[in-house]
């Protein structure tokens, strides 16, 4: 009867050893697979457009510290986020402007025709004030595939880094993007900038380290 209480005994350790495991396996495998966040480096200057957006629009570029910086996705999430996107992509014309010659042109939000910029500062006003929180909502300098330049407006959710573009109704993850990842507003102050982390630099270590991999081949 003592040899069948230890072998009993011995089976639940080793059973709740295997379940541990495995549920440990699960955990890892599952991080493994999560989205790949956008990381932000160093600090860097601001667009000059935007530090002109701050002091014509303040309130846009105020930051909240207790507000959570990543939003729960959901079905209703989701749906305001498509509707504030098409609405903003319909509602303003496309054109080209002038930064440069003509200083009363600027980032403006809701214009009746307006260029990348004004599409996403819009886009950050109306699902701040469908209630999604600021610091989640982050403007962010790209380049195209062709090398133009260009804003769009990231969202930080639980399923990873997504992108709001005037180019496109899809809502896309950032790394699905064909663009070439610059810059990006800080989420503790809307005003500050940070360079973007390259990924594929990242893996494949840096300037200098690549170099000198070369060279020992």
């Amino acid at each position: 009867m003592a040899r069948r209480a230890q072998a009993i005994s011995l089976f639940i350790i080793v059973a709740s050893v295997l379940v541990a495991t495995a549920a440990e396996a699960r955990s890892r495998l599952q991080d493994s697979s999560a989205p790949t966040p956008i990381v932000a480096s160093t600090p860097t200057l601001a667009p000059f457009q935007h530090v002109r957006f701050c002091l014509h629009y303040p309130s846009e570029c105020k930051s909240e510290a207790r507000e959570i910086d990543r939003i729960d996705m959901n079905a209703e999430i989701s749906g305001v986020l498509k509707r504030v996107n098409h609405d903003v992509n319909t509602t303003i014309a496309a054109t080209v402007k002038n930064y440069g010659s003509d200083l009363r042109n600027g980032w403006t939000i809701a214009p009746a025709s307006g260029d990348c910029n004004d599409y996403a500062v819009t886009k950050r006003h109306d699902l701040i004030e469908s209630g999604l929180p600021a610091r989640a909502l982050r403007l962010s300098v790209v380049k195209t595939a062709s090398g133009t330049g260009h804003l769009v407006l990231v969202v930080a959710t639980s399923s990873g880094d997504i992108v709001m573009d005037n180019l496109t109704d899809a809502i896309r993850p950032w790394k699905s993007t064909s663009y070439r990842w610059l810059k990006i507003q800080s989420s503790t102050d809307a005003r500050f900038w940070y360079e973007i982390k390259d990924p594929a630099m990242e893996a494949n270590g840096s300037p200098m380290q690549r170099r000198f991999r070369l060279a020992n081949q």
